[in-house]
Formats: structure tokens, sequence, C-alpha cells
């Protein structure tokens, strides 16, 4: 490396990394105050916090990166330039994109750990996030009771206490115990109290002096039935003891995640994306088959076939969750196959050897009996066998009886003649009067209704399903846009700081934010588009880097001929060219 590109990379990390650590620190302030509500003034520890803010400042640093790189580039190159450094470098036979380099394979390197951190970190990151923020957000308020408002913060009480002497003494106690979901049928007053914890704020010991308790049952039934019991219990010392477990953090499993696609690396999204295609499909194969269900004529000259596409995605699928099937039942089996014992196949032995010399006994000793048990077996199967023969005979004589007789009355009664315009009638009022047609057009009806309710309902499933699978390819080509992003804002920021040709935080903060609102406004609307089906994924996740090269190419032609165009000379030059050129065109015209 040579000592201009130390200079210039030199140059660039020191700005790269306050303008990371500042945009970063803004970004978690953003996002924190969304939570701000839910997670603070709950009685956590410092670490909890340190925890929670640790994994936001890792989670937002994907979109932090572009913000930073493009920043960076402004004020560094700017600030060359304002010293005259990138003029020195110019005139020494060096052109721009030579100096650009170091600070290019740069962001280059930056990129490609962009997309590592975005595939392997962030996903991890992401599940821990929000199990915490889940955790934190499920915990009960810190135990805070107030001077005269009453606290609810404990389940199934409510709890005023009118003066409080200091963290344990209390005096002028009201509890109302709701644990009976009645009411206000239980109250308890007392004149002084102390309050204490134990069991590592576990528990809430509340010891009351000097009170009375109230009690009453609520009516179940009518006026002219019995009053309800009302009992006062007067007190001298009372303890209640309450259970604090939801001021507790509970830590839930991260299993309960595995579904967010947030929290996948590319190889899961592939695996969710085949998941959800296969339950589309599933969606599609049953719609042609409610059709056919409910249109019986199809049946009978053709068949209602889905496409061959879909059918062959449904044969894949049924032979891979066939298959996966056999291997959880052979798995299971081997399990139980190792489950059994030495000892307990050498007791099956010793029990099968007891049972098979008790039936040789038997069999001995039976031996003489046999004989004459099978002559009568063999006497019954030869009774039944004739019986069998002579009714299956005589069944064949009355049925070819039957069919003799049937064909000779087909013949004699068979007609040739055209119905009668009476008989027409009568056939007619049967099917008219009767309300056969009536009755089939009410049936076709119903079966039209039923297949649309149904394809209603199955085109809202597949719409859902639809959208998530599109939201698991965006979250897919996000990966990658946002590790491109980084030097696509390189790309903008290195010329236009070269043309600009000022450093610090002034014209370069102002230029960067307005690059990135358009930025962030590009991918938002890309990613809405994508997210309707109104363009693919890939572009719309795509759309806003695509919409920003072009401004990158013009700045860096427009920085490798030392333009002038954000100098009020520039623009007071093609304003005279204009005013020359216009009386010309007139005298011409004229």
């Amino acid at each position: 490396m040579k000592k201009l590109d130390k200079l210039i990379l030199g140059s660039f990390l020191g700005p790269f990394l306050l303008t990371f650590l500042v945009v970063d620190f803004i970004l978690l302030i953003v996002n924190m105050l969304k939570y701000f509500d839910e997670i603070f003034g709950k009685g956590l520890g410092f670490w909890i916090y340190a925890e929670l803010i640790g994994y936001f400042v890792i989670s937002i640093s994907p979109m932090a990166l572009p913000l930073a790189v493009l920043l960076s580039s402004l004020m560094t190159f700017g600030n060359l330039g304002e010293h005259f450094e990138l003029t020195a470098i110019k005139s020494s036979g060096i052109s721009l994109i030579r100096a650009m380099r170091p600070i290019g394979i740069f962001v280059i390197l930056l990129t490609i750990a962009a997309y590592l951190s975005n595939n392997y970190l962030v996903p991890k990151v992401n599940l821990k996030t929000f199990s915490l923020l889940y955790d934190i957000r499920m915990k009960s308020p810190a135990l805070d009771i107030k001077e005269g408002v009453f606290y609810a913060g404990i389940p199934n009480y409510s709890i005023k206490v009118n003066q409080k002497l200091d963290d344990i003494r209390l005096k002028d106690i009201i509890i109302y115990n709701h644990a009976d979901q009645l009411g206000n049928l239980n109250v308890t007053l007392a004149d002084s109290g102390r309050m204490e914890t134990f069991f590592n704020d576990s528990y809430l010991k509340l010891t009351l002096y000097k009170g009375l308790n109230y009690k009453e049952e609520r009516a179940t039934r009518g006026i002219a039935e019995a009053p309800v019991k009302f009992s006062r219990t007067k007190f001298d010392e009372n303890v209640i003891v309450f259970d604090l477990d939801a001021f507790q953090l509970i830590r839930t499993p991260e299993d309960q995640w595995s579904t967010n696609r947030a929290i996948k690396n590319i190889s899961e999204i592939k695996l969710g994306l085949d998941s959800i295609y296969t339950l589309i499909n599933d969606l599609k194969f049953q719609n042609y088959q409610t059709a056919e269900s409910i249109y019986p004529f199809f049946t009978k000259n053709r068949k209602l076939t889905p496409p061959e596409d879909i059918k062959s995605r449904k044969e894949a699928d049924d032979a891979a969750r066939k298959k996966q099937i056999e291997e959880e039942r052979k798995v299971r089996d081997s399990l139980e196959n190792l489950k059994i014992n030495a000892d307990t196949i050498r007791q099956n032995e010793s029990k099968n050897l007891d049972t098979l010399q008790s039936r040789e006994l038997k069999i001995n000793l039976d031996a003489t009996s046999i004989p004459a048990k099978t002559d009568s077996i063999f006497k019954r199967k030869l009774s039944r066998n004739l019986v069998s023969k002579d009714t299956s005979s005589r069944s064949d004589r009355i049925i070819t009886s039957v069919d003799t007789t049937g064909k000779a009355e087909q013949k004699k009664s068979k007609r040739t003649e055209p119905l009668t315009a009476e008989e027409k009638a009568l056939i007619d009022s049967v099917i008219f009067q009767r309300g056969y047609i009536s009755n089939a057009l009410t049936m076709a009806l119903n079966n039209s209704r039923n297949l649309k309710n149904t394809f209603n309902v199955k085109m809202a499933q597949i719409d859902n399903h639809e959208r998530e699978f599109r939201r698991y390819e965006i979250a897919w080509y996000q990966k990658y846009t946002q590790a491109i992003a980084c030097f696509v804002m390189f790309l903008i920021g290195a010329p236009l700081g070269s043309i600009i040709k000022k450093g610090g935080l002034g014209m370069p903060v102002l230029i960067s934010i307005i690059f990135f609102i358009m930025f962030y406004m590009l991918t938002i609307t890309g990613e809405k588009w994508a997210k309707e089906g109104i363009t693919d994924s890939f572009f719309g996740t795509i759309f806003s880097n695509l919409c920003l090269v072009p401004f990158g190419l013009f700045f860096l032609r427009q920085a490798r001929k030392d333009s002038r165009l954000f100098e009020s000379d520039f623009y007071s030059g093609i304003w005279k060219k204009v005013n020359a050129w216009i009386p010309k065109s007139k005298s011409k015209s004229i």
C-alpha cells in the first residue's frame, strides 16, 4: 500500500467510525421511543437494559451502515478538496478513480461483512431481542403504592393508602379483594400497617393493625329468597401475603419465535418459502376437488383435472410427507427397540420355555382324543359342503327361470309405436306438477352458491399465504440489497464530496440526509409494491438502489470533468449562454 492510499484511507476511517456511532445512536433513540412506555418504569436492573440496548444496536446496524458510508465519504473527499489536497493529487497525474480506489476496496469488504452480518448475526440477535422485549412487556410495573390513589398492580386486589410514613409504614388502608370476581363484596379497613417483601422480592407481606373486614355473599335468586349472608370481623392484627410473580422478569423460551422471518438466515427462508408454496399448491388442488364433487356431471363424460404443475407438485409433496413419516416411524421403532433391556429378554425366554414345556405335556395327554375329534369335524365339513351345493344349484335354477320368463314378457310387451298426446301430457304433468324442474334448479343454485363461498374462502387463504410468501422473499433479498446499498452510497458520496470541496459537518450532512431520505422513501415504496404484488419481489427490494445508481454515475462523470455543479458561477454562465442564444434564434426566424 502506498503513502497516498494510507493517507486517503486514514482520513476516511476516522469520520466513518464517528458517523457510524452517531447514526446508530440516532436510530437507536428512534427505535427505543417506540417501546418507551412498555420497557421503562418496571424496576429492571441496569444489565437488562444494557442487554436490550446492545441487541438494538446490532439489529439496526444494517440501516446505519449506508448512511455512515455516504456521510464519511462526503466528508473525506470534501476535506481533501477544501485543503487543495485533491487538486495536488490530480496535478501529479493521479486520476480521481485511482484516488477513490483504497476507500472503494474498503467499502467492498464492508459490503461483504454487512451481508454476512445480515445473514448470520442479525437473525440471532433479532431472536434474542424479540424474546427479551416480550418478557419486559409482560412484566408488571414496579410496586409503587402512592398516597390517596387506588393501586391495582397486584392481581385481584385494589389497595388505597391515604398516608405513607415511609416505604414500610402505612396509615389508613383500604383493600378490595376481587379474587372471587364478585365485585366489591370483600373489603378490609385498617388503621395502620407495615409492607415488607421477602424471598428475594417474590412475596409481599402486608401486616394490618386495628381494622375490620366486611364480607357479603352475592344474591343469586329473586327478592322472595332469604337475605344473603353478611359477616363483619374485627381484628387487632391481620397478615396478608401477596404473590409477586407478575413483578418478576420470566424469560420465555426462544423457540416460540421460530416462525418469524426476521430471525431466519437465507437457507431457513428458502425452507419457509417451500413450505408456504406447498400450502398454496394444496389449496389450489383442493379447489379442483371441491368443484368436481359439487358438480357430479363432470364425472360422467370428463374429469375436472388440475393443471400439470399443480398435480406434479402435489405428488412430490405427498411423496415427501410419506417419506418423512416412514423415517419418523423407523426412528421411533428403533428407540423402542433400544429400550428393551437384556434382563427382560431373558425373562421372556424363560417364560417361553415354561409355556412350551406345558404345551408339550398337554399334547401328550390329549393325543388319544384327537382322532375322534377330527372325525366329527370332517363329517361336519362334508355336510356343510353338500348343503351349500344344493342351495347354490337351487338358486341358479330360480335365477335362470326368472330370466327366461322376464325375457319372454319383454318380448311380448315391447312397443314400437310413438307416444300419444295424452301420454306426453301425462308425463309432462308428472314432471311439472311434482316440481322436478324447480327442485333441480334450486339444487343447482345451492351448489353454485356453495362453490362460490368455498372459492371465496380458499381465495382469501391463498391471498394471505401469497402475501406471506412475498414477505419471505423480501426478507431474503434485503440481506443482499442492504449490503449493496453501502457501495451505492459510496458511489454517490465520494464524487459529490470532490465536487462540493467542503468538509466538516455543514453541507455534507445536509446532502447526505437528503439522499438518505430519498433512499429510505424509495426502499419503503419498493417493498410496499412487492408486498402488494404490484411488482416482483426482487425488483421491489432493489428499486432504491437502481434509482440511486444513476445519481452516482452522473456525479462521478461530473467530478472527473472538474464540474462546478454547486457554484453560482456555473449556473450564471449557463444563463448567459441561454440569453445569448435566444436573440440569435429570433433573428434567424425573422
